[in-house]
Parts: structure tokens; sequence; C-alpha cells
């Protein structure tokens, strides 16, 4: 039977496991974490609210998405998914019926795996085995993220300053910064040249 719900219209991770693997299956076997979990927000009907609530204080992803990743983890462990290269997730099994999968069997499979011995405390391999569970969900922000995450934290200016060297590693000269109160929206100023005799003046806004 499945777990009630602790809030009315928010799924617990073990109940987007069938979902996760709909997704999949609709995406013809394999996605990117942003494919599956569009699907799965799409099979699940999640409300704009509910997609909105931040993990933790400061999380960089949505609780919905934390819990997305610990159905994926959980499917891994069971079988049925692999992540062949970063970010990319793909079926197992080339047929799989979600109308004959349990995800309470899933859950509990899993746990099987990693639950403590008759003995009260856990063992070292036992401890080992939720630790690896817990660094794969942390782990699966990716580099991708992680950027986001510094870029998010770093100063307006330094962001500008950001801006201005990515602009000289990519051809651009004579880039300046000049955002400021005031400024229109206009953050900079640079020189592109074009095919070694064509140059063109531009302006950048960093955003």
């Amino acid at each position: 039977m499945a777990r009630k719900r602790q809030n009315s219209g928010f799924p617990t991770f073990d109940e987007l496991i069938i979902p996760t693997v709909d997704a999949l299956i609709n995406l013809g076997g394999s996605g990117t974490i942003e494919e599956i979990n569009n699907k799965v927000y799409e099979i699940a009907a999640l409300s704009e609210g509910t997609l909105q609530v931040p993990h933790g204080e400061n999380g960089s992803r949505s609780e919905v998405e934390y819990r997305l990743a610990w159905s994926r983890t959980y499917l891994k462990k069971f079988g049925l998914l692999e992540n062949s290269s970063r970010g990319i997730w793909s079926l197992s099994k080339s047929v799989v019926d979600t109308s004959e999968l349990d995800y309470t069997e899933i859950v509990k499979t899993v746990r099987e795996q990693i639950k403590p011995s008759q003995k009260k405390e856990k063992t070292q391999k036992e401890t080992e085995n939720e630790q690896e569970i817990t660094d794969e969900i942390e782990n699966e922000e990716g580099w991708k993220e992680k950027l986001l995450n510094t870029l998010y934290e770093i100063s307006p200016a330094a962001f500008e300053r950001l801006a201005q060297r990515l602009l000289r590693e990519s051809g651009f000269f004579q880039v300046e910064v000049t955002g400021k109160v005031g400024d229109g929206g206009i953050d900079g100023k640079g020189i592109v040249r074009v095919s070694g005799f064509l140059s063109f003046h531009v302006i950048f806004q960093c955003k």
C-alpha cells in the first residue's frame, strides 16, 4: 500500500519511481536529467507551485528535482536504470512494463542491500553502501550545476569581469566594463573582428 503523502499534492521520492520509468519509456529509453524531469512533471501532473519549492535554504534545485534524483538512484540500484555518461540516463532493459512494477518492492529491495544487520551497530560495508547512495545524489548535479551555483554566488562586479574575460577569450578586443548606475542596461563594450578584416563595435549586458 502506498504511503500517505506528508503534503497533499507533493510526491515522495518513491511515488516518483514509476513515473520516472514511464518518462524514460516515452523518451525512447534514454534522456538527460532535464528531459526526464520535465517528462515526469508532465506524467505526474505536478503543479507549478510544487515545482517551485526549493530543496533546503539555499538549494540550487527544487525539492522535486532532489527527490527525482533519489528515484533514479534507487532504480539504478534495483537494476532498471544506468547512467553510462554524465547526465545521461537509460533503461537497462529494452522492454519494461511499468504495470508489473511496484515501487514499494523496489524501495524494499534496495534497502535490503544496505539495511543494518541484526546487530545494533552497522558494519563498515553497510555504512559505505549508504554513503554511496548519498554521494550519487550529491554528485549528480554535475559540473554545469556546480558552475551555476558558483555564478550565483559571485558579486555583480565579478560577473562583469568574467564576461569581459570570456569575450576576450572568444576573440574580442578592447573589451571594457562600463556598467554603472543609470547606464541604461549597458555593462560593457568591445570590438569583434570578423574574417580578419571586418570589425564591429559591440555592447553587452550582463544578466
